[in-house]
Parts: structure tokens; sequence; C-alpha cells
């Protein structure tokens, strides 16, 4: 067992390297102008971006499963160890070809982070603590997101947008040096057998689709050949996914995590509710700076309220859930999301400000109550052996729910607005992806009805 000394240096590596792996997401976006004037390519910027969550998505589940085989420690050095490499690599980029490859590397490293960190506080918390423990963790990403905007703001106006990457160096190498030297879990010494066939299948079908993706309504039109060509492949390979893994001694994804009820209804949720914050992260500045008239700078804090929200939400979630059950906690978050979701139709040209901190105020909130029971509930209902896969899944399933999410809504929005777009429009517009965003949320809440009750559920999770 180890000290609590021990663990309690590892929390503060685990903390550290998911600050930056989270602070990566925002930070960059304040240095685009000053890429593109230094490294040009501006046609291919979007790509920057792009290409992180492409990497970062195909990664997630492989390191998850390489955790399973080779321990925490390893797979968690060898994450950072490439993300820490990306971030210099991207620091010293002469073009935005040069970047955008660099990102690619970057986002690969990134996909070890969230998953394996989550692994390894389900691994040395259990019971409450764990919960406690998630609460901590899910604040980071909101301290990074308010943070985010600052820092990269000090280091393009001070210093150079190339800081925004090496500022990642001493972070990383403090996690790195803490979590190696002070985690200790037995690692059995045998022969591992890696599903490569399974993971180049993978590697395929997701690229492909998330290609499709995110380039499709922008770069290609969704019935170009190239779209048109990418989903139907994309399919082909997943079939073949899961074909190799039907029959791989080691499969890279065991299919019989599927059928865990409690895991499936918690991703299908993850999935949902992640599209639709991601929605609101992009429409809500969006509506506030075109709509109401504010400034830019005044559209860029409309998150703090989901930001601020959804960690204290995080916090009371961890401590309450094994009073109430994961189930109640679950539901209960995803009334208020819906509750959020349903305010956004009654919006109206006119309507002030406040409401909008009220909404995101509401789904911040209740994502809080969604999200660290459920990623509770996945590390409990499977053992030590299986716990890395169920959080790559479960991480993976969010991330496409984002990119997916992200998709639709722009395809909707596009239909609705021109180039120019009047208020009108913007207003017809955002209307119809707030009505998505809604059914999505009715869908959610009606999905997590079927989580088992709160003995069922307690009892699966003391078990594991």
């Amino acid at each position: 067992m180890a000290s609590k000394t021990n663990v309690n240096i590892v929390v503060a590596g685990l903390l550290a390297a998911m600050f930056i792996g989270a602070l990566d997401a925002t930070v960059v976006a304040t240095a685009t102008p000053h890429m593109i004037k230094d490294l040009h390519g501006e046609t291919l910027f979007s790509w920057v971006f792009a290409v992180y969550t492409l990497t970062t998505c195909v990664a997630t589940p492989i390191f998850g499963k390489l955790a399973d085989l080779f321990g925490r420690k390893a797979v968690f050095a060898a994450g950072i160890g490439l993300f820490v490499l990306g971030s210099v690599l991207c620091g010293m980029a002469q073009s935005m070809t040069e970047l955008i490859g660099f990102r690619a590397l970057q986002g690969f490293g990134a996909g070890a982070l969230a998953p394996v960190c989550f692994t390894i506080i389900g691994d040395l918390f259990t019971g409450k603590q764990r919960g406690k423990m998630m609460g901590v963790f899910s604040s980071v990403w909101s301290v990074a997101g308010l943070l985010g905007p600052l820092i990269g703001g000090y280091f393009v106006d001070q210093v150079s947008w190339r800081w925004i990457f090496y500022i990642n160096v001493p972070i990383g190498l403090i996690a790195l040096l803490l979590v190696v030297a002070f985690l200790h879990q037995p690692v059995e010494r045998q022969a591992k057998k890696i599903d490569y066939l399974g993971a180049l299948m993978f590697t395929v079908a997701f690229s492909a689709l998330l290609y499709a993706l995110l380039s499709g309504g922008s770069e290609h039109s969704w019935d170009s050949p190239v779209i048109m060509g990418l989903l139907p492949a994309s399919a082909v390979f997943f079939m073949l996914f899961l074909w190799i893994e039907k029959r791989a001694e080691e499969p890279m994804i065991p299919l019989s995590i599927f059928r865990i009820r409690v895991l499936n209804i918690t991703n299908i949720s993850g999935f949902l509710t992640f599209s639709i914050t991601t929605g609101l992260t992009v429409y809500a500045p969006i509506w506030i700076q075109s709509v109401l008239g504010n400034s830019a700078t005044g559209s860029g804090l409309i998150a703090m309220p989901m930001s601020l929200a959804w960690p204290l939400a995080s916090n009371v979630a961890g401590r309450l859930m094994y009073r109430v059950g994961a189930k109640a906690s679950i539901v209960f978050g995803s009334l208020l999301v819906m509750a959020g979701s349903i305010w956004l139709i009654a919006l109206q040209l006119d309507s002030p400000y406040v409401f909008w901190i009220g909404i995101l105020v509401l789904v911040g909130f209740g994502m809080g109550f969604v999200a660290t029971p459920s990623t509770v509930v996945v590390q409990s209902v499977v053992g030590w052996e299986q716990r890395g896969v169920a959080n790559a899944s479960s991480m993976l399933m969010r991330a496409l729910g984002q990119t997916i999410g992200i998709a639709v809504f722009g395809t909707i929005y596009n239909q609705h607005v021109n180039a120019i777009g009047s208020k009108s429009e913007l207003v017809a517009g955002m209307h119809a992806i707030f009505i998505v965003m809604s059914g999505i949320a009715i869908a959610n809440l009606l999905t997590v009805l079927f989580l088992p009750k709160h003995r069922q559920g307690m009892a699966q999770q003391h078990s594991a």
C-alpha cells in the first residue's frame, strides 16, 4: 500500500499533467493571429486545432489499453514524453506545415494524459475518496479554461507566441518526475501481446471519420467525393476492427466491456452531454457579440459562469454520490442540463445578457453532477486489468460527442446564415441549433434513467 505522502506527491504530478493538457486546449487560440503572421499558411491554420483533436481521439483508447498491459507508470511516462517533445517542436516550428505535424505528435501524447491520469486515481483511491478526487481533477479543466486566455495573452504580448508551447516543458518534466519516482504499482513480468492490427484498423477508421467531420462543410461540401468516400471507408475499417477484436488474443478494446450496461449508458450520456457543452462554448459568444452587440472581450468572458459552476458541482457531486447514489446525481445533473437547454429556445433578440449567465450556470452545474459520478462509475464496474480501457472508452465517447456535435451544429447553422448574416438569420440559425440541443438533452435524460438503482450501483462499485 502506498504511503499517504507518496500518494499526495503522485496526485500533484497528475494534476500538473492534466493542467498542461487542459491548458493547451485553450491557450493556443489566443496566439492565432501571431502564428499566422509569422508562419503564414492562413488556409491551413484550422488544422492546427483539428489535427490535435484527431490524434488525441485516436491515441486515447490505444494508451488506455497499453496502460492495462504494461502498467500505468510506463504509459504515463511515454505519453507525457511525447506531449513535451511535441510542445518543444511546436515552439520551434518554422512553417505552418511543420506546426501542424508537430501538433499531431503533441495531440498523440495528450491522448495518454486524461485516461491514464484518471486510471491511476481509480487505482489509488476507492469509494468516497475516489468521488472526491474526481471532483478535484474535473476542476483542473475549468481552471485551465479560465487561465488559458490570460496566460496565452501574456506570452503573446510580452514574450513570444512560441512560449505557449515551451511553458509545457518545465511543468511536464515536473509531472513526469513526481509520478515516475513516487508511483509504485506491481507490473507482471510476462510477455505481452499487442493488438497491432486492431490498433491500425481503429486508427484508419477513426482518422477517416474525424477528417470527414472536421473538414465537411468547410474545406469540402458534405456531398463532395472526398466526404462521400471517407464515411463509407470509415465504416468498412470499423467493421474490420470489430472482426479483429473478436478474434484477437489481447484485443485493443475488449468487446466484452460493451456488455456492461452501466458503461454503455454512461458512455452514451457522455457523448450527448459533451456535444451540448461544446455547442454552447462555440455559439454563446456568437450570440453575445453579434446579436447583443457586446465586445469581443465580453463575449469571451461568457464561458466563465459554466467554467466556475462545473468544478463547484463536481466537488459537491463527488461528496454526495455515495449518500444519494450515482444514479440520483446523474439524473439530477441531466435535469439541469435539460432545463438550461430548453431555456435556450426561449431566448429572443432582446433577451438580456443575464439570461445567458443563468443558462450557463445551469448547464455547468448540471455537467458537474453528470461527469464526475459517471467517471467514478466507469472505473468501478471493471477490474484493474480493464480500468484503462474503460476510462479510455469514456474519454473517446466524450471527444466524439464534441466533434460530431460541432459538425452537426455547424451544418445546421450554415443552412440558415449566409456569408453576411443579418441578426434575424443569426437568431434563426442558432434557434435551430438550440432546438437540437434540447432534443439531445431530453435524450440524455431518458438514457440515464436506465442506470441501475442506488443499491445496485453501490454494490457494483464496492465490489470493483
